[in-house]
């Protein structure tokens, strides 16, 4: 049985967004403001976490912020109409999706169970079916079978999100990638997400590579068309 963490001060959002969760099979733990939601997370860790951004005592941003310090937990952002600029902050943060508000619970429940499936996919053991997916590009190495990324021997660490779309990139140096085919890569065919959740992912993937190495630039944009990894 998975296990979701809700984050919302809206206690009505809370409850029913509760009894959905719980109807498809969920345990689900709720949580009202962004200080407590910390210390339950690292007390009863949930397979995936849904933050609401604007929270008392400590908003979803913050929360994020905090969380990313120790964990790579799947988080997908609950937002309103108004808050495109803190949407867009969150994913370069490292959240994996987010959904505005007001919004369908059964999208919700979908996009929830795709991070979900994602990030299980990471996590499987290496079979005789899977093994050799482990990928060297110069400077980069991939391990799908463990989540492993290195740059010049150097641990990045990427979300579940970041770790497809680099994966897709990387597969064929020197093609280029439309962010259709880059949201294919990363999410479910269920799942709708806008070109710039795409682009997002990229800026946030460079900043971390350039964390480890300042004259990082293997990831180019071709604009107007996509993205592509560089050929060595």
């Amino acid at each position: 049985m998975p296990t979701i963490a809700l984050v919302d001060d809206d206690r009505n959002i809370l409850t029913s967004v509760t009894m959905a969760f719980e109807a498809e099979g969920f345990h689900v733990h709720t949580y009202t403001d962004g200080a407590s939601a910390l210390s339950g997370l690292a007390a009863n860790p949930p397979d995936v976490a849904v933050f609401d951004i604007k929270m008392p005592r400590m908003d979803g941003l913050e929360l994020l912020r905090r969380l990313r310090q120790k964990s790579e937990m799947p988080v997908i952002f609950l937002t309103s109409k108004d808050e495109e600029i803190d949407e867009m902050f969150g994913l370069k943060m490292g959240a994996d999706d987010y959904i505005k508000k007001p919004f369908s619970q059964r999208l919700l429940v979908e996009r929830v169970k795709a991070v979900l499936r994602r990030s299980q996919a990471r996590a499987e053991p290496v079979t005789a079916a899977n093994k050799g997916d482990h990928m060297e590009r110069g400077n980069l190495v991939l391990d799908p079978d463990r989540h492993l990324c290195r740059w010049s021997g150097e641990p990045v660490t990427l979300t579940v999100t970041e770790f497809l779309i680099l994966q897709a990139l990387a597969q064929r140096p020197g093609y280029v990638k439309s962010r259709d085919q880059l949201m294919d890569a990363a999410y479910d065919d269920q799942v709708y997400v806008d070109d710039r959740t795409i682009d997002s992912h990229i800026k946030r993937l460079r900043k971390k590579f350039k964390q480890v190495d300042d004259d990082f630039d293997a990831i180019e944009t071709l604009y107007g068309v996509g993205y592509r990894y560089k050929e060595d």
